[in-house]
């Protein structure tokens, strides 16, 4: 159950809302979501419970949503969700535009760092990822550069103008990586860290939260909820890749999954299919079939050296395989009434005038 309160109820309105709740069994909670005073409780409750808090003053509109989610479904929300991502030169995720985030899977020099920026923004991204946080599978993985890999990518930001991502692993690390970037990510691994995802909620930044690799879809939806649960309705879902039998591909794309969160849910879903695939050649394909099953952007590892990439460089394409990626993507995303997001263009150039 969602109740809506009007936006000139007083202070103490959702205690007398609780407390109603309370007394019929039904513990719930205050936050605000997009400016307004939610109460958002567990139990979908009764017609007649939903009738009587209707009843109430200060109450505009009560919702009986159907199963675990609540502020990220449809029921709640039944229109898309626009995320927009940057300050001078923004990205939006889940209008028309079709955002493209590219970049190094890591951080690794201010050489490396120059080079690709400038490779993918003049293939026509949208924003830059790198990781300066490295979560690994083995303690003896390149693990990231920290701070400094922070500070580098804020570089790029400034230099650029592209709105950059980054992964934040730890709820200490956020307002240093808030501070540096435009946009949180929370990475597979840390899907259901629910102390992150609250902190990262709270931040006021923008979040991209990846699917975790043996996830279901509500489970995915929910870790999304606690994201709005605190508060912050700019949030992206990501499909990175689930575990499956088959180890053809480091991971099995589940397309199935972008289109059934897009019915399920007013957030924007975007594709890596980097990490899905852990193939160059397969990144192509599946980008497109991203954007054909209603994908509303993409995540690529691209890199200028990826033999000599200090982090899953198995997966990166170069700057060619981009370019010709992003030439098909136009047409297709013609086609299904999309179009690519326009790219920002480096800080001083006759272009951004």
């Amino acid at each position: 159950m969602i109740v809506l309160l009007h936006s000139e109820a007083p202070r103490d309105s959702s205690g007398i809302v609780t407390e109603t709740l309370s007394e019929n069994g039904i513990d719930a909670v205050s936050t605000t979501l997009g400016g307004a005073a939610l109460i958002v409780a567990e139990s979908s409750g009764t017609p007649e419970l939903a009738e009587m808090l209707e009843g109430l003053p200060a109450v505009a509109r009560v919702l009986r949503v159907p199963g675990p989610q609540r502020l990220t479904s449809r029921a709640f929300r039944q229109e898309n969700t626009s995320v927009r991502v940057g300050e001078n030169v923004q990205a939006v995720f889940g209008g028309r535009d079709f955002v493209v985030i590219a970049g190094p899977c890591a951080v690794e020099t201010a050489e490396q760092m120059t080079g690709i920026a400038d490779l993918v923004q003049a293939g026509g991204a949208n924003m830059l990822r790198g990781g300066a946080f490295k979560p690994r599978t083995s303690p003896y993985s390149f693990q990231g550069l920290g701070l400094a890999g922070l500070t580098l990518l804020a570089e790029q930001r400034r230099r650029t103008g592209l709105p950059v991502v980054t992964e934040v692993v730890t709820p200490q690390d956020i307002e240093s990586v808030a501070e540096e970037t435009d946009m949180l990510q929370i990475g597979a691994r840390n899907m259901q860290n629910f102390e992150l995802l609250r902190e990262a909620g709270a931040s006021g930044k923008p979040v991209l939260l990846k699917r975790g690799m043996s996830a279901t879809i509500e489970e995915w939806l929910l870790a999304a909820e606690y994201l709005l649960h605190m508060g912050n309705d700019d949030v992206v879902l990501c499909e990175r890749g689930i575990r499956s039998y088959d180890r053809s591909t480091r991971f099995t794309l589940d397309l199935g999954a972008v289109a059934e969160a897009k019915r399920l849910t007013h957030l924007p879903v975007i594709v890596d299919p980097s990490h899905s695939t852990g193939k160059p050649h397969l990144v192509g394909p599946m980008s497109l079939a991203a954007a054909a099953a209603g994908a509303d952007g993409l995540i690529i590892d691209v890199h200028t050296d990826a033999r000599a990439a200090l982090c899953d460089g198995a997966q990166a394409i170069d700057g060619a395989q981009f370019t010709s990626l992003m030439d098909k993507l136009g047409p297709l995303l013609e086609a299904v009434g999309r179009r690519l997001a326009p790219t920002a263009h480096p800080a001083g150039s006759l272009a951004s005038a």
